[in-house]
């Protein structure tokens, strides 16, 4: 695999060489006669290298910035905005959030940089169908592996547009000239083509090479979230033709995948990374992953461990290290993530999150390094033990006798609460102490696009689905969710307070001198507030008449009260508790239409501003910018009849 993501940088040569092709050959008065030209693409290494590329330029370029971030998660119920306020923006909806984004600084991500990239993804995935197509091959191995890879990378950019802007250009073909006149092609039409992009790789692709390679299980995969996509809420307008049919395949799809691909034994192994390319990077769970690895020939690295994690190194006793991570602290989670888990039976809040640190910077004689320095008590609202949310100096560690430096409570008497401050739990999901020093941005994690927990809750929901058409009963669902609920469960005689994230991977003393801050525990005993135990414990769910309580608590604060809206509450629920932070979310409420009251609820900045049209995005005024219309640039008018409404 190592090889593979390699040819990364190879393809990034390959393209400036066929560019530089096209130079004028009299400067410098020289013949070039080593470049390559686009009749690379003609022959099997060229084809080759070109789904390398386009597998880059699809799956991985996005997460070396900001942009699954604001397209993703922010905005939602999941998250706000943490201690920096780069792209708030894109969460507060407020009044700058247009077909221009109003710019905050440098980091600010703009309006049109999702749809450029989605775009050139696709224009990448043409070529790459087309030379696959036409190539004079007779082996199976290129030609069908790269004309399947094509037809998926397409469709994989497509389905997220789709999602984003609704109504989208639908470009199949490469371009020999320039091209300035583009329709919006309606949804219904968008979909339809994804769904056949899809069907069309899931039967040229094998099941070899998962999860740095697609396979036909990747496929079955996205072609099962596509019709589930095309069944939801959003598309009700257009979609009661084909709305049972597709959620009986999501069905068939989703349980051909799982027969494949078994959930890892233990929630933790999915987070636990120690090294680049390691054995939780290889888990059968996962069915397709973005690839990134340590190496320095690669220029471009995931950089999304930056981005959830609370300013530690602000606060007493601490500095920043490598273990601890560069806390860029863009999103922080909301209260509907701390409430939504059932905190003394579901381990997935506490193997998602990093609730304690220690002391790496002593000052004075009463600490020293190693001491525990950082602790967030996430407790329930009826915990009545503390009177203020800041409780430094109060909480005292029962292993050194001494008061904690900097502790924060969820729920205290003084109700400020953690969304009152920049301190927060850090999803600890990215984290990556692989990286070379302690400023360095270079991750060097994959990022998991798809894994079997989540093909289990789309086989769920499409149950749901069909419930309410009359073609199943709720409690099918069921039978799907509880198989994901119990791998979420304490095992009998599991260590409760014990944690591991991809901080471990930093495994010495220190790093230039520095300490590290990274302890192998949680706040579970502090926050529940009970004895010690290591009894097995339990969360299924044995009735859709009787949710858990986390459950009704948002069932009731929604108003639902019908059995199906109150059982799509619980599969967007069991996605948050299982899928956190996993780049899915503004997509699942978008879709369901539930992005707005769920805003309104639970996200403080988006609340005072979020509307119905915000279920949308802007087109980029880039783009309008740059349409005709019968050969000439498009009006005032044109332009906003072509622009998302409310934008």
């Amino acid at each position: 695999m190592k090889n593979y993501k390699i040819r990364y940088s190879n393809f990034i040569l390959i393209a400036l060489l066929v560019l530089s092709s096209s130079c004028n050959k009299d400067f410098l008065d020289e013949e070039l006669t080593t470049a390559y030209s686009k009749d690379y693409y003609k022959t099997e290494a060229g084809i080759q290298a070109l789904a390398v590329g386009t597998y880059y330029q699809v799956f991985a370029a996005e997460f070396v910035g900001e942009v699954p971030l604001t397209a993703t998660e922010s905005g939602t119920d999941e998250f706000h905005a943490g201690g920096d306020p780069s792209n708030w923006i894109w969460n507060s909806y407020s009044s700058g959030f247009k077909a221009f984004v109003t710019v905050s600084n440098a980091n600010t991500v703009a309006a049109n940089t999702n749809w450029d990239n989605l775009y050139i993804g696709i224009g990448n995935a043409n070529q790459l169908i087309e030379s696959a197509t036409n190539i004079a091959s007779s082996n199976d191995a290129i030609k069908k592996t790269a004309l399947g890879e094509g037809y998926f990378l397409r469709a994989f950019n497509y389905l997220k547009l789709v999602s984003q802007y609704g109504a989208v250009p639908l470009k199949l073909k490469t371009s020999s000239t320039v091209e300035l006149e583009f329709a919006r092609t309606p949804p219904q039409e968008v979909l339809n083509q994804v769904i056949a992009d899809f069907t069309q790789a899931y039967n040229l692709l094998s099941n070899a090479g998962a999860p740095s390679k697609i396979t036909k299980d990747a496929a079955a995969h996205y072609l099962a979230k596509a019709y589930l996509v095309r069944a939801s809420e959003i598309n009700d307008a257009w979609n009661s033709a084909t709305k049972t049919a597709d959620l009986q395949q999501v069905v068939t799809l989703s349980d051909e995948v799982i027969a494949h691909h078994p959930l890892a034994a233990n929630y933790q192994n999915l987070w636990s990374y120690t090294v680049a390319d390691g054995a939780n990077e290889q888990l059968p769970e996962l069915i397709l992953s973005a690839q990134f690895n340590a190496s320095t020939l690669i220029t471009v690295a995931n950089q999304q461990h930056l981005y959830f994690l609370s300013t530690y190194d602000q606060l007493p006793q601490m500095k920043r290290n490598l273990a601890g991570g560069r806390p860029f602290s863009r999103l922080a989670p909301t209260y509907f993530v701390y409430d939504v888990f059932d905190h003394v039976n579901d381990s997935r809040f506490w193997k998602s999150f990093q609730t304690k640190s220690i002391i790496n910077n002593k000052s004075g004689n009463y600490y020293a390094n190693g001491d525990l320095g950082i602790m967030y008590v996430v407790n329930n609202a009826s915990d009545t033990r503390f009177a203020n949310t800041k409780n430094t100096d109060v909480i005292v560690d029962s292993k050194t006798g001494k008061t904690i430096p900097s502790v924060y409570v969820a729920y205290a008497a003084d109700k400020k609460g953690l969304m009152s401050d920049v301190r927060f739990p850090s999803l600890s999901k990215y984290m990556d102490g692989n990286r070379i020093d302690l400023s360095s941005i270079r991750g060097s994690r994959d990022v998991i696009l798809a894994r079997s927990a989540e093909t289990y809750l789309m086989a769920a929901e499409a149950k749901i689905r069909l419930a309410k058409a009359g073609g199943a009963s709720f409690a099918d669902a069921l039978t799907y969710i509880n198989i994901v609920r119990n791998r979420a469960t304490y095992k009998s005689g599991e260590n409760r307070s014990a944690y591991a994230d991809g901080s471990a991977a930093w495994t010495v003393a220190g790093q230039a001198g520095i300490p590290i801050s990274y302890t192998p525990e949680n706040s579970y005993y502090e926050s529940n507030n009970i004895a010690a135990t290591t009894a097995a414990t339990n969360l299924t769910i044995s009735s859709v008449s009787a949710l858990p309580a986390e459950d009704m608590a948002v069932i009731a604060k929604l108003g639902y009260s019908s059995d199906y809206d109150r059982m799509l509450c619980l599969i967007l629920n069991e996605r948050t508790r299982e899928l956190c932070g996993e780049f899915h979310r503004w997509q699942d409420l978008s879709r369901t239409k539930t992005l707005i009251a769920r805003a309104k609820a639970y996200n403080i900045e988006a609340a005072p501003n979020i509307q119905d049209y915000h279920s949308l995005r802007p087109i980029p005024q880039t783009f309008l910018d740059g349409v005709y219309a019968s050969g000439k640039p498009l009006t005032s008018a044109e332009k906003d009849a072509m622009q998302n409404p409310g934008y």
